[in-house]
């Protein structure tokens, strides 16, 4: 597992505010290569942490990687969707702090029978448990036509989804779409040439739509998201790193809600709903990494951190 690869985006920021204290419960959900996981476990003195993630492959190389950790550190093998019932089978109440970096990791991108990268020929696969689901190429050649036209547009905010999703269907009338590669030239051939932007690949906001269809992205982090807040001790602290405009807008908006108190007509006198603050934002902007991060690992360009603290 040598081979798995991945910078964990600011790390510093992460353990700044995690605030770690030791003999505490952490949580990685999205554990990929164990990188934001081995700064808890190094920073925390007697901590435990829980490690889940759906792709076999990276929690065999946190295994590996964590090994100096030994029973302070429990792989779980799953969807952070589920972490109640993770932790729940863990005999595990509650949480001192949790930590989400909900980008593809570089091992992803690069293994190329994965099927996420437009740049190798694969299997159109996409899916970060292969061990169950379905694929991209089962939703691109069984979705019908306007079906592939909403997820390219709410998922991958695509402006040429309907001319794709034509020009898929007709495509897969002929023969099956069963590799990247096939479905980059299909891509490319619904994007008029001069309207290709210089900065992305024409290919860029079909694959995510798809990757965050195929593995219920958008479903899982909100309900994670939910499930990990509830869990936290007060004064516990979530930290989550998001990629892309529409995992950014989740996490904002149910930050925003659980910070939220009395929802009340202005116009009543007192308070009748009872409601309370659950949490307090610590972030009024999302935190970026710093240029010379960047300059070390362009992926941390689109990183934006949001972090709360549990009241």
């Amino acid at each position: 597992m040598a081979g798995f690869s991945h910078l964990s985006v600011m790390p510093e920021e992460v353990i700044r505010f995690l605030d770690l204290k030791s003999n505490a419960v952490y949580l990685d959900g999205t554990l990929g290569g164990g990188g934001h996981a081995a700064l808890i476990l190094e920073n925390a003195p007697d901590a435990q942490l829980i490690g889940i993630d759906r792709d076999l492959s990276a929690l065999a190389a946190a295994g590996e990687r964590l090994t100096a950790y030994g029973e302070r550190f429990h792989p779980v093998h799953g969807d952070f969707a589920g972490v109640s019932g993770h932790l729940s089978s863990l005999g595990i109440a509650a949480l001192d702090g949790f930590i989400l970096d909900l980008g593809v990791s570089s091992h992803q991108l690069d293994t190329g029978e994965r099927g996420f990268s437009f740049q190798q020929d694969a299997p159109l696969d996409m899916r970060m448990d292969t061990s169950c689901g379905e694929t991209a190429a089962d939703l691109v050649n069984n979705l019908t036509e306007a079906e592939l036209e909403r997820i390219l547009i709410e998922y991958g905010e695509e402006r040429w989804a309907r001319r794709i999703a034509s020009f898929i269907a007709k495509e897969r009338a002929e023969s099956p779409i069963s590799t990247t590669l096939k479905l980059v030239d299909v891509i490319k051939g619904a994007v008029p040439k001069a309207k290709w932007d210089e900065r992305i690949h024409p290919a860029t906001r079909t694959f995510q739509a798809l990757r965050i269809a195929v593995n219920h992205e958008l479903e899982s982090l909100e309900r994670g998201m939910r499930a990990a807040l509830d869990l936290l001790k007060p004064g516990g602290r979530g930290v989550i790193i998001s990629f892309h405009s529409l995992e950014d807008r989740i996490v904002k908006h149910i930050f925003r809600e659980y910070a939220e108190g009395c929802t009340c007509p202005r116009q009543l006198p007192v308070c009748v709903c009872g409601k309370q603050p659950g949490v307090r934002i610590l972030t009024g902007k999302p935190v970026t990494a710093t240029q010379q991060e960047i300059d070390g690992n362009p992926r941390a360009r689109s990183a934006k951190l949001r972090a709360v603290e549990k009241i």
